[in-house]
C-alpha cells in the first residue's frame, strides 16, 4: 500500500511540474487537453441545434445554472408573410430540458427568436439568431420527382394562419419488400403452414414525417432514421412509421412494424417498446387513453386456424398496453365479428387494395380466390387481409372500443368482447351480428329505408365505403373519413364517378339508430376522391372539420400524389385552409395529418 501511495503522489507530482513549465494555470491548464466548448450566447448559455439528433429544426438554449421563471419564446416568421409560432415554457420543462427548448425553426436560415424570461425579480428579453442547415431526404432514386414533399398552399382564410399541421407520409424504400415473415414447418404433415409471406411484414416504408405552416413552409422534421433504417435487415428498425397521435402531454405516440414509441417535439425517445410475445406487425393506429395505457393495432403471431394451420393474422387484433409495454388486454376480432363476410372485399378497386398501388388494375373490380396465399392478400379468414383495421376510438363512459375496420364497416365492441352496434350496409353479416347493426334515420327519427347494399330512399344518409379514422368529437358525435371505394358494394361504370367524403352520425345506442348530421366533399366529386388512406376530425376551437384526403389522384401515371389538407366551416361549409401536399416519387400514398397545438409540448 505505500508503494502505491508513492506512485501516485510522483504522478501528481509530475502532472503539475508538467503544466507548471509549459506555463499552463487556471483554466487554460484546465482545458489543455481537448477544445473549448462553443460560447455562451445572449444572457444565458449555449445554443444546441438538434440536440437529441432527431430533429434538426429544433434547438436548445442551455441554462448554464441561470434560475428562471415566466418563460415565452417566439420564432419569428420569415419574410412579409411569414408564420411566428410562440409559446410558453414551464418549470417542469425547464428541468426536463436543463435548458429552454426552441421548436419551429425554419430550415437552410438564420432563424430569429425571441426568449422573454424573469430572473431575479427582474423582466428579461434576449434575440437569438439561430443557424440551420438543409433538410435532406436518404431514400432518393430514378423514380423521385423531387427531395423533399413540396406543398401548394390553395386557401389560408384570415384567423386560421397560426395553425400547424404534421404531415404522416412517406417515401418508397427502394429495396421494395425485401423482408418477409415465413411460415413453420408442419412436422407431421410436412408442409409449410403459413407460406412464404404470412402476416404484413413486408408493409414497408420510409418515413417523410414533418409539421408545414400554413405558408407551406417545413417548421419541423423528423430524421428518417431516428426510428427507421431501411438498409437493416433487423426487423425492429423496419416497418410503416402510422398512427401518430399528440399526447394531453404534447408529445407524440406511433407504432412501427414490431414496435411502439412515444417521442417529443424535441426528438427525444420517451417509450421504444417492441410488441408483446406472440404479436407483431403494429400499423396504422396508436391510441392513448385515459389511464394513460395504448390501444394498439396488430397482428397474431402463429393463429391457429379451425383447419389446424398456423398463420400470421393480419390487421385483426387490438391490444391494451400499459406504459411499460406489458399486455392489458386482447381484442381478438376473429372470435368477435366474421372473418368469412365478403360483402365488401369482392367490390374494392383491385389497383388500391391497400398501399400496395398497382396502376395496371386500376378500376378493376377485385376478385376473391379461395386459394388466395397467406398474408396481406385480400382475403376472407385468418392469414389474411380481412378486416383492415385502420383507426381505433375509445369510449371512456363505457369503456368500449370503436374500430374503422376498412373491409367490414365501423364497429363498437364492449370490454366484454361483444358488439355493440356496427355502422355498415345490411349485406353478408351472419345472424347473431346483423341484429346489432344501426338503423338509419332522418332528423326527426323517421326510419330511412336502406336495400342491403345501402342504396337508401332519397335522403340525406349515405353509409361509409372502405372508411378510415372513426372518431369520436367533442360533440359526442362519430366522424368518419369516407373514402368510397366500392360505394353501394360495387365498382362505378367510371372511376371518375367516385367521391370522398368528410361525414359525421349521431347514434343512438339504446335504439340502435344512427342519423347522418353533415358532410362534405360529395360535391367536389373526383378531384377530391382519395382512394385510400386520410383521416378526419372535429376541431371544436374553430368550429371546424380538418381532414386530410392522402391519396389523391394516386392512379396519375407518373406524376405525384396529393395530400390535400383541408379545414372546412361546419356552418357554413366555406374552405378556410387548404393546402396540397405532393407526394415525393409519383402514385405514392400519404397516409394522415394531425393539427398540432405547440402550446401543449412545453406545458407540463
Amino acid at each position: 500500500m505505500k508503494v502505491k501511495r508513492c506512485t501516485v503522489f510522483r504522478k501528481a507530482v509530475l502532472t503539475a511540474s508538467v503544466v507548471a513549465a509549459l506555463g499552463l494555470t487556471g483554466v487554460t491548464a484546465a482545458t489543455a487537453a481537448g477544445f473549448k466548448p462553443s460560447p455562451a450566447v445572449g444572457n444565458l448559455g449555449q445554443v444546441f441545434v438538434d440536440p437529441y439528433g432527431n430533429a434538426p429544426l429544433t434547438a436548445l438554449i442551455a441554462l448554464d445554472s441561470h434560475k428562471l421563471s415566466d418563460v415565452k419564446v417566439t420564432v419569428h416568421g420569415k419574410g412579409a408573410n411569414g408564420v411566428p409560432i410562440s409559446y410558453s415554457v414551464s418549470q417542469k420543462s425547464l428541468m426536463e430540458y436543463d435548458g429552454i427548448p426552441v421548436f419551429g425553426l425554419y430550415q437552410r436560415h438564420d432563424n430569429k427568436v425571441t426568449v422573454e424570461y424573469k430572473e431575479g425579480g427582474k423582466q428579461r428579453k434576449d434575440d437569438y439568431t439561430i443557424k440551420t442547415g438543409s433538410l435532406h431526404n436518404k431514400y432518393m432514386d430514378s423514380r423521385n420527382l423531387t427531395e423533399l414533399n413540396p406543398t401548394n398552399v390553395i386557401k389560408v382564410a384570415k384567423g386560421f394562419e397560426d395553425r400547424l399541421y404534421l404531415i404522416n407520409t412517406h417515401t418508397f424504400n427502394y429495396h421494395g419488400a425485401d423482408l418477409h415473415w415465413h411460415g413453420e414447418k408442419d412436422k407431421n404433415a410436412g408442409k409449410l403452414d403459413a407460406g412464404p409471406a404470412g402476416g404484413s411484414m413486408p408493409f414497408d416504408m420510409v418515413p417523410m414525417m414533418s409539421i408545414i405552416d400554413t405558408q407551406g413552409e417545413f417548421r419541423w422534421w423528423l430524421n428518417q432514421d431516428a426510428v427507421h433504417n431501411a438498409y437493416d435487415v433487423d426487423v425492429n428498425k423496419r416497418g410503416y412509421l402510422m398512427g401518430v397521435q399528440q399526447t394531453p402531454r404534447g408529445t407524440f405516440n406511433f407504432v412501427q412494424g414490431q414496435r411502439w414509441y412515444e417521442i417529443d417535439i424535441m426528438g427525444q425517445i420517451l417509450a421504444n417498446h417492441k410488441l408483446p410475445r406472440g404479436y407483431l406487425d403494429a400499423t396504422h393506429e396508436s391510441r392513448e387513453m385515459p389511464n394513460g395505457n395504448v390501444l394498439l393495432r396488430v397482428g397474431k403471431r402463429n393463429y391457429r386456424r379451425d383447419d389446424g394451420l398456423h398463420v400470421h393474422t393480419v390487421r385483426d387484433h387490438i391490444i391494451e398496453v400499459d406504459k411499460s409495454g406489458r399486455i392489458v388486454d386482447v381484442w381478438d376480432l376473429t372470435q368477435i365479428l366474421d372473418p368469412l363476410r365478403d360483402a365488401l372485399l369482392g367490390a374494392m378497386d383491385a389497383g388500391a387494395v391497400c398501399a400496395n398501388v398497382d396502376l395496371d388494375l386500376a378500376g378493376h373490380q377485385a376478385k376473391l380466390e379461395p386459394n388466395t396465399p397467406y398474408g396481406d392478400a385480400l382475403g376472407v379468414g385468418p392469414g389474411r387481409n380481412w378486416a383492415h383495421v385502420n383507426s381505433i376510438e375509445y369510449d371512456p363512459k363505457d369503456d368500449s372500443i370503436i374500430l374503422s375496420s376498412r373491409h367490414q364497416g365501423v364497429v363498437k365492441i364492449g370490454r366484454d368482447k361483444e358488439v355493440k352496434w356496427i355502422l355498415a350496409p345490411a349485406k353478408g353479416w351472419n345472424e347473431k351480428l346483423s341484429k346489432k347493426l344501426l338503423k338509419p334515420v332522418d332528423a326527426s327519427g323517421k326510419p330511412i329505408k336502406c336495400d342491403e347494399n345501402g342504396r337508401c330512399e332519397k335522403s340525406n344518409f349515405d353509409f361509409t365505403y372502405t372508411q378510415h379514422t372513426a372518431w369520436l368529437s367533442s360533440k359526442g358525435t362519430l366522424t368518419v373519413f369516407d373514402n368510397g371505394d366500392a360505394r353501394f358494394l360495387e365498382q362505378p361504370a367510371l372511376p371518375t364517378d367516385k367521391y370522398s367524403r368528410f361525414v359525421e352520425y349521431k347514434i343512438d345506442e339504446k335504439n340502435l339508430t344512427v342519423q347522418q348530421t353533415w358532410e362534405y366533399g360529395k360535391e367536389r366529386g373526383y378531384d377530391w376522391f382519395s382512394q385510400i388512406t386520410s383521416n378526419v376530425e372535429y376541431q371544436s376551437d374553430r368550429d371546424t372539420m380538418f381532414g386530410f384526403g392522402g391519396s389523391v389522384h394516386i392512379f396519375d401515371q407518373g406524376k405525384p400524389t396529393i395530400g390535400k389538407l383541408n379545414e372546412i366551416d361546419y356552418k357554413t361549409k366555406e374552405v378556410k385552409v387548404e393546402i396540397d401536399v405532393l407526394s415525393d416519387k409519383p402514385n405514392q400514398q400519404h397516409y394522415r395529418a394531425v393539427l398540432v397545438r405547440p402550446g401543449k409540448f412545453f406545458a407540463q
